[in-house]
């Protein structure tokens, strides 16, 4: 009979100091030495790693209160004119007079960046807002319907999910034509069906939870049960979904700009900057780079933001 002092190692016959081998697993009640290490994490990183680097989220924090402040007072970042005109400096490369360089025109293309932020903002922000109001209302509708008006909607939401989200927002734009308008309606549509299916998922998992079951067995009303639990805990992840969506809009929106299907020049908006420039990309390469590198650190802010604002509250939840 093995006394229980029997290390592990000589009641699996092995010489002691020897490691199991890589397919060995120990017993259930046999805990790691002091010196064995915890498997390495392996998950991948979120937004490049930026989410969960301090200096990343302070870098994103710092780039989109200085996006605030081009939204809010651009004549505070630079004192040139976005329409000022001036042939004699042309297509001039980056220099200390222009920090971005200028176009065709001699405009300066840090001051057209600068003053472009207010209005790429607007559509991203707009189109943001109106992409989770539509799929607010239709996942709750899917949810929390009565039967055949959640069936109906559930299938209405399948059949946009099929279509690209560039092709929905071509068509609303060939219907109503090119503006400003047309285009935050336009991308808001075009992302809202991927939103409103996530957002129905969350109330049927917030619904079947133990929580309701218990307030329905306590003889609380549905819409107080729906008021109280189901929404406040199914639609918080907004919040981050919400601050990932106004990236991902300044890139549809700008997307249509390129096409020629946003804002009229000679707005400065980032993706019309981009059409603008794209004659000259052989001779100018700074009229597209630059406007095309500001997008990509805007939906990289935005990402990086969200991605940490989603991180809080699921560890808020978990404790």
């Amino acid at each position: 009979m093995t006394s229980p002092a029997t290390a592990p190692s000589e009641r699996s016959g092995a010489a002691p100091g020897t490691r199991p081998s890589a397919g060995t697993r120990p017993s259930p009640g046999t805990r790691p030495s002091a010196g064995t290490r915890p498997p390495a994490d392996t998950r991948p990183s979120v937004a490049g790693g930026l989410a969960h680097a301090p200096w990343g989220l302070y870098l994103a924090v710092a780039f989109a209160l200085l996006l605030l402040v081009a939204v809010i007072a651009p004549q505070l970042l630079t004192t040139h004119l976005p329409t000022a005109v001036d042939y004699g400096a042309a297509l001039q490369p980056p220099s200390w007079a222009h920090p971005f360089g200028t176009d065709e025109s001699g405009r300066d293309l840090y001051t057209r960046v600068v003053w472009g932020a207010r209005d790429s903002l607007t559509i991203g922000v707009g189109a943001a807002a109106v992409s989770i109001g539509l799929a607010l209302i239709l996942g709750t509708l899917a949810a929390l319907g009565v039967k055949p008006v959640a069936v109906v909607v559930d299938r209405f939401v399948e059949i946009l999910f099929t279509f690209p989200a560039l092709l929905l927002a071509l068509l609303l734009i060939a219907i109503a034509g090119p503006s400003a308008a047309t285009q935050v309606l336009a991308v808001g549509v075009g992302t809202a069906p991927g939103y409103a299916r996530m957002i129905r998922g969350q109330i049927l998992g917030a619904r079947n939870s133990g929580y309701v079951e218990a307030a329905t067995a306590l003889g609380h009303s549905r819409w107080r049960i729906v008021r109280a639990h189901i929404l406040p805990n199914a639609l918080r992840p907004l919040v981050a979904v919400f601050a990932l969506s106004i990236g991902q809009s300044i890139v549809w929106a700008s997307s249509l700009s390129f096409l020629g299907l946003g804002v009229a020049p000679p707005a400065s908006e980032w993706g019309a900057l981009l059409d603008a420039g794209r004659a000259y990309l052989t001779t100018a390469w700074w009229l597209v780079v630059i406007p095309g590198l500001v997008i990509v650190a805007v939906a990289l802010a935005a990402t990086t933001i969200g991605r940490h604002i989603q991180a809080r509250l699921e560890k808020g939840e978990r404790s």
